[in-house]
């Protein structure tokens, strides 16, 4: 009836109702650099596990900062990441935050998050993403928070949201508020006792990202040499993670790429049920079509997007260190670093010192650090790195605070374009150059604690000895020398905060042997 329709749209025009649910802490909801990384029935179904972590990162935020604050939220496409953006915007609206803006179908990968806090100066970012882990509903789910210079957290805000997650009581959410993830545009929601309505704006999630590297590479040389008179041939597997789009659009779309280039390009919830991980392994698939030399040039991404392997013809495999050193080396072949210059260049201690013989050759200042793209956030908002990278197939420059991907594989098609080489003989020529660095990182998976620690203990105490560096190991017919051995330990030069031994990261142990070759543990 008549009356009954004039109900039901006040109903949906009247303000929505913020409550205040009372809730127990749990004790394991400490993040790391990459954020908070549990099973996704964790998440899923432990009685308001996801709700407490998100109360914890809002009750991080001054309450003056976060009143009518703008935050990007967006995620890899993983199971889960619809149901938890739900949540986040609710209680996003019930703490204040002013305005919300989300990537398309909540799909954005973790650069284009932090190109988009950067842009529109948000106060931070919430993106939902376990990185490599594998994805369904039986896989891994992850939340990590990234500040507003577009990085991750800093140590301290990490500790600060634990330390509220321990004792949290409350949380506030506005359980009536839906979101239209489907529609681009803008959506507004009025909140009983809020002066503002939130509002919600769902944003493409390719183009400012894309507009981004538009002003750092030259679109022209690089779309002449992918679909000019003599075009490589390039292979490009997005692993069903978030970078499909990007690729479609920005490689493919505006770059001129065949459509066969891209492959895996679909962003699914459980990737194809593989491993998103770009490593020889997990991405078989790749390695197998380049065997044959049918292509040019490879490249593999993770789930969301900020890690890259680069293959060359007949599979040739490029190292993630070796990656690092060249793009270095190269660096001018990149419009953006003609115009800005190089400040310095950066590595993680588990990295090889490729990147360091390039940065003594051209006298330009490096700095190593511990693992985690946060350390180098605070060099790049210092304005002292330009480039740095690690050897968990991470590259990047200053253009935003976390490592990127297809930033990665335009730099080195951009290097292609520039000296007309291919990659093995662009690698080759390196080593020629400086030399090659021998790199050798060992994983051991689901061992025995006690025995871990036991080891890791000898290790220290072998190390610690004094008589142990200039030891010399004999392996067939090569004997090595033991040049280095220590455990790491890094004093920030901006803030002089001092890292040793950190929690949820390795103790790493680093030996360096006369000609190059570095092990780490």
């Amino acid at each position: 009836s008549a009356a009954m329709q004039e109900w039901i749209i006040s109903m949906e025009n009247s303000p929505l109702q913020v409550l205040t649910v009372a809730t127990a802490p749990y004790p394991d909801q400490r993040p790391s650099s990459s954020g908070l990384r549990k099973k996704v029935s964790v998440f899923q179904f432990k009685r308001s596990y996801l709700h407490n972590f998100i109360q914890s990162i809002f009750s991080s935020i001054d309450l003056r900062d976060r009143q009518g604050s703008t935050m990007v939220v967006g995620g890899d496409g993983r199971f889960f990441n619809r149901a938890a953006i739900e949540v986040i915007v609710q209680m996003a609206a019930a703490n204040g935050v002013g305005r919300l803006i989300i990537g398309h179908h909540g799909i954005m990968s973790t650069p284009a998050v932090s190109c988009v806090i950067r842009k529109y100066k948000a106060i931070g970012g919430i993106i939902l993403t376990a990185s490599h882990n594998p994805g369904g509903p039986d896989g891994d789910f992850g939340i990590k928070f990234n500040t507003a210079n577009g990085g991750p957290a800093s140590e301290a805000v990490t500790s600060k949201i634990f330390q509220i997650s321990r004792t949290l009581e409350k949380f506030a959410i506005c359980p009536g508020l839906r979101v239209d993830l489907e529609t681009l545009g803008k959506q507004a929601f009025d909140l009983e006792n809020k002066f503002k309505p939130l509002t919600v704006e769902i944003v493409d999630s390719v183009e400012s990202y894309a507009n981004l590297l538009r002003n750092i590479f030259d679109f022209a040389a690089l779309k002449d040499l992918l679909s000019g008179e003599n075009p490589i041939r390039v292979r490009i597997d997005a692993m069903h993670g978030v970078l499909g789009p990007y690729v479609k659009r920005i490689l493919c779309k505006e770059l001129g790429c065949p459509a066969i280039s891209a492959i895996n390009c679909v962003p699914m919830e459980d990737f194809g049920g593989q491993h998103p991980d770009p490593n020889l392994t997990d991405a078989a698939e790749l390695v197998d079509s380049m065997r044959d030399g049918s292509f040019d040039f490879g490249a593999a991404f993770d789930g969301d997007g900020d890690r890259n392997m680069i293959l060359g013809k007949h599979g040739f495999f490029v190292t993630p260190s070796d990656s690092l050193a060249v793009i270095a080396d190269n660096i001018f072949c990149i419009p953006y670093f003609q115009h800005s210059g190089v400040r310095g260049f950066a590595r993680s201690m588990p990295t090889s010192t490729a990147l360091d013989r390039v940065a003594k050759a051209t006298k330009i200042e490096i700095y190593e650090t511990p693992a985690g793209w946060k350390f180098f956030g605070n060099l790049m908002d210092a304005g002292l790195v330009s480039l740095c990278g690690e050897e968990s197939f991470g590259t990047g420059g200053d253009h935003i605070r976390e490592k990127d991907g297809l930033w990665a594989v335009l730099a080195w098609l951009s290097i292609i374009s520039t000296r007309r080489r291919s990659v093995e003989d662009i690698v080759k020529d390196h080593w020629l150059k400086y030399g090659r660095n021998y790199f050798t990182r060992y994983d051991y998976q689901n061992v025995d604690l006690d025995a871990v620690c036991d080891m890791m203990e000898d290790l220290e105490i072998m190390i610690a000895d004094k008589t142990f560096v200039k030891q010399r190991f004999a392996v067939k017919d090569k004997i090595f020398q033991v040049e280095k051995a220590d455990n790491f330990e890094y004093t920030d030069p901006v803030d002089s905060s001092i890292s040793r031994n950190q929690v949820h990261m390795p103790s790493y142990y680093s030996f360096f042997f006369g000609g190059g070759q570095k092990m780490i543990y």
